[in-house]
């Protein structure tokens, strides 16, 4: 068993308390928080379960880390804090863990992260025997695995596309919505997330991870951007009102040039209420979908879509990253120290866990569909 640490109890820590729970190779040995309200409450409530594990959750990093657990789930947010996150990832890996996080954008194509990023990463490694695999869903195995394995199935291969398509009311983070995303606000202000380069920095390195891997010369990265104003006041079941006028929905392309052509497409389509840009394609049922299609001989299309936490999409989505994550750990334990991405991680079957995941979860099990 693999002494393993949740770090950070949000939308992607709920899910990683009960990953590691579920997984037969991992023993959940520590839970840490930030909010002090969370201190001294147990992990089987803080993620969800329906019984008590017996392990308080603590803030006592210093404590943890000295116990020199074999792995950590790092599930604090890096939107908004990524030194913070960098510095404790770090303190982690010299601890001699083996980190799974999808926090770090810039490390998602660790070859060409930055340096500012890499750098203290391959220090902490060097010094304390440890490693890290940054993924998660989009950016993630939305736009890496699940592509690269669908475009294996292909004759002739004439370009990707991958699509998140999403109403972005089911989120719990009601600060990025607005902020980063711009949701509710006039079409004159600029949200960080759509600002010239940004899209670039976060999905760009999936871009060039699937050029990578089908072999071919990336010329240039390029981004399209589109917001459509909503028509209408609209009122969210979770996030209050948005304005008629105020941004309701975007759609936005980074774009991989292969000989002049977007060859390789990562497409979002956003939105804050369905009634806004009903002409842009919306998810075959619910509130979000991720979905591949490549172009070519055979034309193969797949829509994926994952629920959990009382059938939400937003959710399922963040216990699909966990669900890539958590089950890379035993294999990055046996792994030589080191810095990984999507490419040199296997997707593996989920051995040793069929039947088990809906007996240890209850209510709480998401549920994956394919269509």
């Amino acid at each position: 068993m693999i002494p393993t640490v949740v770090w950070g109890t949000g939308n992607v820590g709920r899910a990683a308390i009960r990953a590691v729970e579920a997984h037969p190779a991992l023993d959940l040995v520590a839970v840490l928080v930030h909010a002090p309200g969370k201190v001294g409450r147990d992990a089987g409530e803080l993620g969800g379960l329906d019984r008590v594990l017996g392990i308080p959750a603590t803030d006592d990093t210093g404590a943890v880390l000295s116990a020199r657990p074999r792995a950590v789930v790092y599930a604090a947010s890096g939107d908004i804090r990524p030194d913070g996150a960098l510095s404790d990832i770090g303190a982690a890996i010299r601890a001699g863990a083996v980190v799974v996080t999808p926090s770090l954008y810039p490390l998602y194509d660790q070859r060409n992260a930055p340096p500012e990023f890499r750098d203290p990463v391959l220090a902490a490694i060097a010094d304390g025997g440890g490693s890290l695999f940054v993924s998660g869903v989009d950016p993630g195995w939305g736009n890496d695995v699940l592509p690269l394995l669908m475009s294996g199935l292909g004759t002739v291969v004439d370009a990707v596309r991958c699509q998140e398509i999403f109403d972005y009311s089911t989120y719990e983070q009601e600060e990025s919505v607005r902020s980063l995303v711009g949701m509710g606000r006039p079409l004159d202000y600029e949200p960080l997330m759509l600002a010239p380069t940004v899209p670039t920095m976060v999905w760009g390195g999936q871009i060039r991870l699937m050029a990578r891997a089908l072999g071919v010369e990336l010329e240039e990265i390029r981004e399209t951007v589109r917001r459509r104003a909503l028509d209408a006041t609209v009122s969210t079941r979770t996030m209050g009102v948005f304005e008629a006028g105020t941004q309701g929905a975007v759609r936005f392309e980074v774009q991989g040039i292969v000989d002049g052509e977007p060859r390789l497409v990562i497409e979002h389509i956003t939105r804050i209420h369905p009634s806004c840009a009903p002409d842009w394609p919306f998810p075959p049922h619910g509130d979000g979908a991720h979905r591949v299609i490549i172009e070519g001989r055979p034309r193969i299309e797949v829509t994926v879509e994952a629920t959990d936490e009382g059938e939400n999409r937003s959710a399922g989505g963040n216990a699909t990253a966990v669900g890539r994550l958590v089950g890379a750990i035993d294999w990055l334990v046996e792994a030589e120290p080191g810095l990984y991405d999507a490419l040199d991680v296997p997707l593996r079957p989920a051995a040793g866990r069929l039947g088990r995941t809906a007996g240890r979860l209850g209510s709480t099990a998401g549920r994956l569909g394919i269509t």
